[in-house]
């Protein structure tokens, strides 16, 4: 069995009970750093992605994402799961097409999300949202490979933060062949619970991108996965600007004490 194959079973055991957090490296060498402290899979950011190619969220593109998913699971052992953003597209059968694209790069699992891009119309409309799930599932099948398909409801990050059409058209995406369910920036036990009790037995995945909630008291609500999105990336910028505005600003170089010797992480591979 290749090891793709191998990194793909494990990311369903993973799945199948328990919790486990699956945090968000944006390059080869952050999916190392995390690989060695002991996650058990990690999961691409595409806002992470993004700023290092010096561009804002959503502004990649499908060539761009595709490469960047072969290097994050190349670099590491452990699964990968890809956010894919939309697909790249939104017609079905693109979708698919653009999936199929995705599953042969190496990753173990992906997402695709149903905002659109557009503030007057955020989301796609929901048949047209189902049959994208149902396109992206459909390609996943024809590839072989076996990938783990995420489907995510995106109201509460474009503005439309209506608990009940968001478990709605997540109940609708398990039904169209998702394996996994999420809805990225709830931040209420309330509301996690609630999405879980929806599409059980299904596994739903968690963002955590604020400290409103623990792994421990996730995993009591039933959540299977956690993932922070491009909060690491935001706490390494955060560090960065810190730093560079200080030189700036101050003309000193107090940031610079006792920094993690980054060289050692690296040094056995």
């Amino acid at each position: 069995m290749r090891a793709h194959d191998d990194r793909t079973v494990e990311f369903r055991r993973l799945h199948a009970s328990g919790c486990f957090v699956m945090p968000n490296p944006w390059d080869a060498g952050s999916a190392r750093a995390l690989e060695s402290i002991g996650f058990k899979a990690l999961a691409t950011t595409s806002a992470g992605f993004a700023w290092t190619q010096g561009r804002s969220d959503n502004r990649v593109s499908l060539d761009q994402m595709l490469e960047h998913q072969r290097i994050i699971a190349a670099a590491v052992k452990v699964p990968v799961n890809a956010d894919f953003e939309g697909g790249f597209a939104v017609d079905p059968e693109q979708v698919a097409a653009n999936v199929r694209l995705a599953a042969a790069t190496g990753i173990a699992g992906l997402s695709i999300e149903d905002s659109t891009g557009d503030p007057a119309h955020p989301l796609h409309e929901f048949d047209l949202a189902v049959e994208r799930i149902r396109a992206a599932r459909r390609a996943i099948d024809e590839s072989g490979t076996g990938i783990v398909l995420t489907g995510r409801s995106e109201g509460f990050v474009c503005g439309r933060p209506d608990i009940s059409e968001t478990i709605r058209r997540l109940r609708a995406y398990a039904d169209a062949g998702a394996d996994c369910l999420y809805a990225p920036r709830i931040q209420s036990a309330e509301h996690a619970s609630a999405i879980v009790a929806a599409v059980s037995p299904k596994p739903v995945n968690l963002l955590i991108n604020a400290p409103f909630i623990t792994v421990a008291e996730a995993a009591s609500l039933g959540v299977r996965r956690i993932s922070v999105g491009g909060t690491l990336a935001r706490t390494a910028w955060a560090g960065f600007l810190e730093a560079a505005g200080e030189i700036a600003n101050e003309g000193t170089f107090s940031r610079f004490a006792q920094l993690p010797n980054v060289d050692a992480l690296f040094r056995e591979r």
